[in-house]
């Protein structure tokens, strides 16, 4: 089988008007040669099909695509990495792509970019799992630094306004400062309503990002790519951490998020070229408040039930039957995986966070001293006092009193 290259010298040799002895001479080919390809180029034979390192795996890669709707190479890469895959990346993006679904049509939009220090953005984002045949829920909290691009991902069982305000303190924490302005949805755990152009936040939103000194921000109404930058974020969480993600519950997923956090803010990022960590290091980051300052806005006020349980994230933790707060409130903690519980300015017990919901943490002096319900006196029932009626007064003549008197009236007397 001659090159291509070869085929072409003998064409053209052809157009010049040179024989076949000619044109053999030439080229140092046959003259029988130089005839078969002047007749027709003959048909290249099929190449043998070559192996791939990729092959063992396809199998498992056609299901992360279609079961788990996982379409991330990189994600997809390191994961076939850990199993033993030894070929190249290449390899694997020429394989998923044509397995992609089409891409919808998109408008062009103006990037917008803030300052070293000026902006953190964050969202809610929702993921679904399957436990025991049920499709549950959990929300992803997402916040990510404008400027370097450092992410952060938590996940939780509510998305309420003391949840959200730890998910900023964690991320505040990750990243070791805290920054000038908070963008954030048009969430009820942040913006009530609008009042004109006035916004009215929630009280407990505005209260905490007064008392760090960072100012809030909320994106315009039905424009997300105001905060395009979070929501990209939320969609790469979506499509690169969470198809076939496996945890054994939520404080086992939350260490996975962070470690997938650690290794994609060491990554070089699309949009800027840059590692978002060698950016973050240019970030002109407020220090984080000490003391109190801080500490108060993670609490959370909690009434004790009748049998000394406080409920939070769907579990039960108990109270030792001393403190007597059956009934009032307390406030809770939620710190490093510990619920620590207050009442009065003083630590009353400390539980380690229990991630099944339904589930009741016993003190093990909750029912210290206290009698079983069956034994208790019924407290006394309120008694009424009836009184006899008054008596009815007679009504007489005047002239029995008269007659009682001795007095004989006058038949003149008016």
């Amino acid at each position: 089988m001659l090159r291509s290259q070869t085929v072409i010298t003998i064409r053209d040799l052809v157009a010049q008007g040179q024989s076949i002895r000619a044109i053999a001479d030439a080229t140092g080919l046959a003259r029988n040669t130089v005839r078969k390809y002047l007749r027709g180029t003959p048909e290249a034979a099929p190449r043998p099909i070559r192996g791939s390192k990729l092959d063992p795996f396809t199998d498992q890669i056609r299901r992360w695509i279609h079961e788990d709707h996982l379409l991330n190479c990189p994600t997809m890469f390191d994961r076939l990495c850990a199993e033993g895959y030894t070929g190249s990346s290449s390899i694997l993006r020429a394989f998923v792509t044509p397995l992609r679904p089409p891409r919808r049509g998109r408008r062009p939009v103006r990037r917008y970019e803030t300052m070293p220090g000026e902006q953190m953005q964050i969202d809610w984002g929702e993921f679904l799992f399957e436990q025991d045949g049920r499709i549950q829920k959990l929300y992803g909290f997402t916040a990510i630094l404008g400027y370097s691009r450092m992410r952060f991902v938590c996940f939780t069982k509510r998305c309420h306004t003391p949840t959200l305000i730890r998910g900023l303190m964690q991320a505040c924490a990750y990243v070791e400062g805290l920054p000038q302005i908070v963008l954030a949805d048009r969430m009820k755990s942040v913006l009530l309503h609008m009042d004109g152009n006035t916004p009215q936040w929630n009280p407990l939103w505005a209260d905490f990002l007064t008392a760090i000194g960072v100012t809030p921000r909320v994106c315009r109404a039905y424009a997300p790519q105001t905060k395009g930058k979070v929501e990209r974020t939320i969609r790469y969480v979506t499509e690169s951490f969470w198809p076939g993600v496996r945890f054994r519950d939520l404080d086992d997923l939350n260490r996975h998020a962070l470690a997938w956090c650690d290794r994609r803010n060491v990554a070089i990022h699309g949009t800027t070229h840059v590692k978002p960590v060698d950016r973050w290091v240019e970030e002109v980051l407020c220090p984080l408040p000490t003391g109190f300052a801080w500490e108060r806005f993670a609490l959370e006020d909690r009434r004790v039930t009748s049998d000394g349980f406080v409920s939070f994230d769907g579990v039960l933790y108990g109270l030792p039957a001393r403190a007597q707060l059956t009934g009032q409130v307390v406030q809770v903690e939620l710190r490093y995986q510990t619920l620590t519980m207050w009442a009065q300015s003083q630590v009353i017990t400390q539980h380690p966070v229990h991630a099944v919901s339904g589930t009741q943490v016993l003190h093990p002096q909750q029912f210290t001293g206290v009698p079983p319900a069956s034994t208790r006196q019924p407290a006394p029932a309120p008694l009424g006092h009836p009184i006899a009626a008054p008596p009815t007064p007679l009504r007489r003549a005047l002239t029995e009193y008269d007659q009682m008197c001795g007095v004989v009236a006058s038949e003149g007397a008016a």
